[in-house]
């Protein structure tokens, strides 16, 4: 019986990966990442704005980020200049309200998580990033510091795409 389902097993993994090998990725330059909030911008073409944001702690013992909203035509690329004048990590994550929530949880869990996206950094104390962004889709979105504490700190603002 164990020879009988490890033959099964191996049959199933092997018709699994032989359907992923036949999968294409599709046309070059194509991806299958979508994001809410637009797409990456290409840094080669003109920005029809530069965004600069500040990310803080106060006195009082909040966070934020100036601005904290600003608005955007549809279609528009923005290059946001992002400058950590904290004595913290602080990051920037471009997105739904919706998939920030999301993200907190998995930051909740996994506080020192690193990022590779498009639409988020995260910068050192004193450390400086940009990110050209492409806003293709008209809506509110929100940009977040996700590490623990700090968006309960007040780290959070939203970009009105009209």
């Amino acid at each position: 019986m164990t020879f009988r389902l490890s033959i099964l097993a191996g049959a199933a993994a092997l018709a699994l990966s032989a359907g992923l090998a036949l999968a294409s990725p599709g046309p070059a330059g194509h991806s299958h990442r979508t994001f809410a909030a637009g797409e990456p911008g290409d840094p080669k073409k003109p920005v029809a704005k530069t965004i600069e944001v500040s990310m803080k702690e106060t006195d009082d013992a909040k966070m934020l980020f100036e601005p904290n909203q600003v608005e955007i035509k549809r279609g528009e690329q923005v290059k946001f200049v992002l400058r950590n004048h904290g004595k913290t990590d602080h990051e920037f994550m471009l997105d739904t309200i919706e998939h920030n929530a999301k993200h907190k949880i998995a930051m909740e869990q996994n506080p020192d998580m690193e990022h590779d996206d498009p639409n988020g950094k995260r910068l050192a104390p004193k450390g400086s990033n940009e990110i050209v962004w492409r806003f293709t889709k008209p809506g509110t979105f929100e940009f977040a510091c996700l590490i623990p504490g700090h968006y309960e700190s007040g780290m959070h603002g939203t970009v009105v795409v009209k």
